[in-house]
């Protein structure tokens, strides 16, 4: 259902987003036997879904939206979740709990759980805002991109080099578009991969007719008749395209929490239960910034759907009163051609990489140590290193001689 008019409310929990962590919140709170009120607000006129595949499965056209939402509509209802949907929240009053909508309308709650997610980074170059560029967010970025590409769209200009950029890259060559890759770093996935795995995937793509072009800036977009029709790089060069393709990050969506004074300078700070700084408000997924375990409890933010569904249960047993600090292994996935890659643990503060397998089998796993001690693993069509890979690090595990992890003869759950 959708909420109309300037009508105030209430709800025990109010939950603002739609996506995986505001879903498993809701979830969880039921499981776990909370059986006052729970409304859900949206700005997505969609009931909840699961927002991986928007850029793989779902735009490729090979899962309808129905396989990707992550409980049938009915279910909500059927759980009294109430569901408000295409209506966003602009302001929280702390003091007066409560939240004020976008459609004019206010809801009082005793818990608020932010589960706002983030807003892909906007080209910020002339012609950023001309029609023919999108961003790969929600449902309405995909069917867009999908209609585009139903209307005769054949060549595609993709600025940005990440998971999000690689993966539309990979589905529009498998649909027989040209497709451009821009990245202004010198490697593909550069910010969460180490050079192995970035060359491999460059590599991959070029084989696959995909031009990867790499330190190179974007200046201006080529604009006719209010349309994107290319991309200008800094050289001078014109990179010709019906579509433009923008993956370049997320800006976390907190602006209404910091407003109320929530502590934040990315994202929003939360503690070990999901708290923040305000009384009886908890922040999840991707906005929510950390004390990491597995980051040497450095403070970052997680955009990952393991964080968000991990966090939800957090936040409610803590709501619940079984408070348990948050200590989930972070784990990621990327569905590129016929490569899987599955990464248990995080990089950050690497120095030494070993290879584990064969790259040109495209079967392989790339470790990566700190001082000797395995802190994650980039496993590439190698399901055993993965799981294996996983209770590795939850066993915190201290030294391995990187020749025994490079010795594919010998499974890493002989190492634990």
């Amino acid at each position: 259902m959708t909420g109309e008019g300037t009508q105030s409310s209430a709800a025990d929990v109010v939950i603002v987003g739609t996506g995986h962590g505001a879903a498993q919140a809701a979830i969880a709170l039921r499981q776990q036997g909370h059986e006052d009120s729970i409304v859900m607000v949206g700005r997505d006129s969609a009931p909840p879904y699961e927002r991986p595949p928007l850029s793989k499965e779902y735009l490729a056209g090979d899962k309808p939206f129905e396989r990707i939402m992550i409980r049938p509509e009915k279910f909500w209802a059927d759980k009294d979740i109430e569901l408000r949907l295409g209506s966003a929240v602009t302001a929280v009053d702390p003091s007066a709990h409560t939240v004020s909508l976008s459609d004019g309308s206010a809801i009082s709650y005793r818990k608020l759980i932010w589960a706002g997610g983030a807003d892909p980074r906007r080209l910020g170059v002339p012609g950023a805002n001309q029609k023919g560029i999108y961003y790969v967010r929600d449902k309405r970025d995909a069917d867009a991109m999908m209609a585009a590409l139903e209307a005769g769209a054949k060549s595609a200009a993709i600025i940005g080099a990440g998971y999000i950029g690689l993966e539309a890259a990979a589905v529009l060559r498998k649909l027989g578009c040209a497709v451009t890759v821009i990245e202004m770093q010198d490697r593909v996935l550069a910010r969460v991969a180490g050079e192995q795995l970035s060359r491999f995937y460059e590599d991959e793509h070029r084989r696959q007719g995909v031009d990867v072009r790499l330190s190179a800036g974007v200046t201006e977009l080529r604009i006719e008749d209010g349309r994107a029709t290319g991309v200008v790089l800094e050289n001078g060069e014109v990179i010709a395209s019906d579509m433009v393709v923008v993956g370049i990050g997320i800006v976390p969506a907190v602006a209404p929490l910091i407003a109320a004074g929530a502590a934040g300078s990315n994202g929003v700070d939360v503690d070990e239960y999901c708290r923040t700084t305000l009384d009886d408000i908890y922040a999840i997924g991707d906005c929510a910034a950390h004390a990491n375990p597995y980051a040497d409890r450095a403070v970052i933010r997680l955009e990952s759907v393991q964080n968000a569904h991990d966090m939800a249960n957090t936040v409610a047993r803590a709501i619940m009163g079984d408070k348990q600090p948050y200590h989930a292994l972070p784990w990621f996935w990327s569905n590129q051609y016929d490569l899987k890659l599955q990464t248990a643990g995080l990089n950050i503060g690497y120095d030494q990489t070993v290879l584990r397998g064969d790259p040109e089998a495209r079967k392989f796993t790339v470790v990566y140590l700190k001082e000797g001690r395995p802190i994650a693993f980039d496993c590439v069509n190698a399901m055993k290193d993965y799981v294996q890979g996983r209770k590795l690090l939850e066993a915190g595990v201290e030294r391995i001689d990187p020749a025994l992890l490079a010795d594919t003869q010998v499974p890493l759950k002989e190492m634990v």
